[in-house]
């Protein structure tokens, strides 16, 4: 969102894409092969000096309290200058523009104490004379998105060097409030679900201040509210003219910048109130009630733009929606028009007859249905255009499946798209109701972002958010950043399984060792959560394990006095992650001690809750009732025996145990998230070759017209969920059967699991290149080809015997 030319107004987006080059600080600092070529490398005591610029804010502007402003500076430069390096931030947000450039957003999304900047080269902006740098701040206050911390309205900028000081922000800075924009409390209530995503937003276009950057009206100098303090060393003494409370702690955003570019425009699919139209531009008579209902295709994330003429007390409303829905507030198929209504988040404008008012929400949106809800007075309304910017974080799409059944080349294509639509300055859970980066969701969005983009640094971000979320009492937040602190000490658990993911999979900088030993505080609170008797004990929190019936708000049973064998298995999990973690990093004692935790918890749960007649684990010693996510959980840890794993894992897949059979109340399965879970088991059962089989879920998603996946199955709440992704993961090192054999990916193991195919090609990134794989099968067996990346070995495992793989390609014939 943003102005295409100066003079155009903050309601405007821009034409093109930003002719500015953008540099997070933290990539110059610590891989300075990530900077541009021939960008300086940014101001390295600015990492831990008091910065000479000022947090500055409109006057009259209210802490907290909802608002939009605009921020200018006029600056004479002799000439272009080869580089113009500046470090900016804001509370809640800002845009910033060179002469009417739009350069970028931010400031990504963080605490007060790791409060984040970017960092800009405004240079390919700039030109000799008076230039003008500006921003559009916006704080949400009340009606904040539960993603979104900060503390007061304020907006900072600082030159890399003193030939940038020029742009510093303090008292020299002009400053006015937009009193043409606002935002409107969107509650559950009003959607019929929870809701914790950004506000609906207003625009009353008559108090709106088009030209902002070029009006001389309603200006006054800018007033300081602190100083730029850098987070890691905060300065002794406060300085400025401000409240002398500095509450930004600054470090620079380790991020790239999000994707910005065009897309659309939707396609009018129905159109009430006037006659039928096919496309924009058209008008709208006066005195007309109109509904103009856009299909774009696909879920998408981004900013709608809509610029519109005339049409004076004229209100259009912008509608989003994932799903239309029939009388009954049903979905069903999501490509069906007829008979279906459209309900969701909603902005509202007010428009002044202008010529040219184009509009953009000040934060992205989400939607595949956008329906335009026009009201005309008594002038005609002419509807110009309605487009969009899509936006996400910057993934390059590396990791491909293909097979001969060209399902599964869709259900990798949907879940790209899901994995995108899910990832911004950190991941979500879903884009249109929450937003939030809950860890159930992103441990599997991590291994995904490995195995299809090849790119850990969204990962390493959220990593750091969880270890700087944790509580006094050891645990993490189960969603972080986040305003209301909210806690599932089993996602504390999945933190350990995330760290140990990394260390597989990407080679380390060093941080790891610092996660570790934070994560003992995870495991400790633990320790006092366990019986004598192995199992753990009435446990606080909300012990969130999954979506299925019977789980109470998604926590398996209890007895009176706790023994839930899954939230025990959880813990096995992570004590056996942590403890291969710490042995790595050279602490035996930890591990040992981890190792034995685990131990005596496992043979707790089976000595306790194995139900022998049923050939099952119980979800308590109580043994009333059973689940599919305690039998996976059992078999992926040894808990059962190895000699029994495979016929647990048949009986509950199709949920027919053996012996008396388990009431169809008594028996939970497990949800499109738990299924993660459950194809690990698989494989560890050896029974990988039945995982294609248990993708009729999403194959019956695709039958209803998602173009994401969905939070559960059918009705679901969210169309769009990141945890419903794990097929691409799955496809990759269950189908295709690539995984690494040793921390950071140092080797390979290859062990397909091809099912009923007789053909697939797949490609999956590595550190090193891009691990490249094509299976052909004929009546005599299976030829399979791979290609690894230089300097990487490993070996091919198939029908029990195993083969070396070298550098490079590799054939082996295994045909009888």
């Amino acid at each position: 969102m943003g102005l295409a030319a100066a003079g155009a107004g903050v309601l405007l987006a821009p034409l093109k894409p930003p002719a500015s080059l953008s540099l997070g600080l933290a990539a110059a600092l610590l891989a300075l092969p990530r900077l541009a070529p021939g960008a300086p490398p940014a101001r390295l005591e600015l990492l831990h000096t008091p910065w000479p610029s000022e947090w500055i804010a409109c006057p009259g502007a209210e802490g907290h309290k909802p608002g939009v402003y605009h921020f200018r500076k006029r600056l004479a430069l002799a000439g272009r200058p080869a580089h113009f390096l500046v470090h900016v931030s804001a509370d809640n947000r800002f845009i910033l523009y060179v002469n009417g450039t739009r350069i970028g957003d931010g400031p990504a999304r963080a605490d007060l104490a790791h409060w984040r900047y970017e960092t800009f080269d405004l240079a390919p902006a700039l030109h000799g004379g008076t230039n003008t740098i500006a921003a559009t701040v916006w704080n949400y206050g009340a009606t904040d998105p539960l993603g979104q911390m900060g503390d007061q309205t304020g907006f900072l900028l600082q030159g890399d060097t003193p030939g940038e000081a020029g742009a510093d922000t303090n008292t020299t800075w002009e400053a006015e409030e937009e009193r043409g924009r606002g935002f409107r409390p969107t509650s559950g209530a009003e959607l019929h679900t929870y809701y914790a995503a950004s506000p609906a937003e207003t625009l009353d276009a008559g108090a709106a201040d088009w030209d902002w950057q070029t009006s001389p009206a309603r200006w006054a100098s800018a007033i300081t509210v602190g100083t730029g303090e850098p987070g890691r060393y905060p300065a002794a003494t406060p300085r400025g003219t401000g409240s002398g409370v500095n509450s930004w702690f600054l470090v620079p955003d380790p991020l790239p910048p999000m994707e910005f570019r065009p897309i659309g425009p939707g396609r009018i699919v129905r159109t009430e109130g006037v006659t039928a139209l096919h496309a924009l531009p058209a008008t709208i008579p006066p005195h007309t009630a109109a509904h103009i209902l856009t299909d774009w295709g696909v879920m998408t994330t981004g900013y709608p733009r809509l610029t519109v003429g005339g049409g004076a007390g004229a209100t259009v409303n912008l509608v989003y929606a994932e799903a239309l829905v029939d009388h009954q507030g049903h979905k069903g198929n999501r490509n069906e028009i007829a008979g279906r209504t459209i309900a969701g988040l909603t902005d509202r404008l007010s428009l002044d007859g202008g010529r040219n008012r184009a509009w953009s929400p000040l934060w992205w949106r989400s939607w595949r249905y956008l329906q335009l809800d026009v009201q005309t007075g008594d002038q005609p309304l002419e509807l110009k255009s309605l487009t969009a910017e899509f936006t996400a974080y910057p993934f390059t799409e590396r990791g491909s499946v293909r097979a001969s059944d060209p399902v599964l080349a869709k259900i990798w294509e949907v879940g790209t798209r899901t994995a995108r639509m899910n990832a911004h300055e950190t991941y979500s859970d879903c884009p249109y109701y929450e937003q939030l980066q809950y860890l159930g969701d992103t441990r599997i969005q991590a291994l995904i972002s490995y195995v299809d983009f090849g790119d850990d640094r969204l990962a390493r971000q959220a990593l750091d958010a969880y270890d700087q979320s944790r509580l006094p009492d050891g645990l993490t937040q189960s969603r972080y950043p986040a305003t209301v602190i909210q806690v599932i000490p089993t996602f504390s658990l999945l933190w350990i399984g995330m760290l140990h993911d990394y260390w597989m999979y990407r080679p380390d900088d060093g941080s790891l060792r610092t996660w570790v030993e934070h994560s003992r505080s995870v495991l400790d609170w633990y320790h006092k959560q366990e019986r004598p008797d192995g199992l753990l004990g009435v446990m606080p929190w909300w012990n969130f394990a999954d979506w299925t019936k019977d789980f109470d708000f998604g926590v398996p049973p209890q007895d009176a006095d706790g023994g839930s064998s899954v939230l025990a298995l959880h813990l096995v999990a992570a004590l056996r992650d942590g403890a291969e973690l710490e042995a790595f990093l050279g602490n035996a004692d930890v591990a040992a001690d981890y190792r034995r935790r685990a131990d005596r918890i496992a043979a707790g749960v089976y000595r306790l809750c194995w139900d022998e007649p049923r050939g099952l684990v119980a979800d308590t010693p109580a043994k009333a009732h059973f689940s599919e996510e305690a039998n996976a959980l059992a078999v992926l840890l040894d808990v059962i025996p190895p000699e029994r794993q495979a016929g647990v894992m048949r009986a509950v897949l199709a949920h027919q145990p053996k012996g008396p059979p388990v009431p169809s109340g008594e028996f939970s399965p497990a949800s499109l998230y738990f299924r993660f879970f459950v194809a690990r088991a698989l494989d560890h059962a050896g029974l990988a070759d039945r995982y294609l089989d248990t993708l009729g879920p999403w194959r019956s998603m695709l039958d209803l017209g998602l173009t994401t996946w969905a939070e559960t199955a059918e009705p679901t709440r969210s169309d769009d969920h990141a945890w419903s992704a794990h097929p691409n993961y799955d496809l990759l090192t269950l189908v295709a059967g690539i995984k690494p054999a040793s921390p950071a990916f140092r080797t390979v193991l290859v062990a397909p699991h091809p099912g009923a195919l007789t053909a697939l090609d797949a490609r999956l990134p590595h550190p090193a290149g891009d691990i490249v794989a094509h299976y052909a099968r004929d009546t005599r067996g299976w030829v399979f080809d791979l290609s690894l990346p230089p300097g990487l070995t490993g070996s091919l495992s198939w029908e029990g015997r195993s083969y070396p793989l070298a550098a490079g390609p590799n054939r082996l014939d295994l045909r009888r």
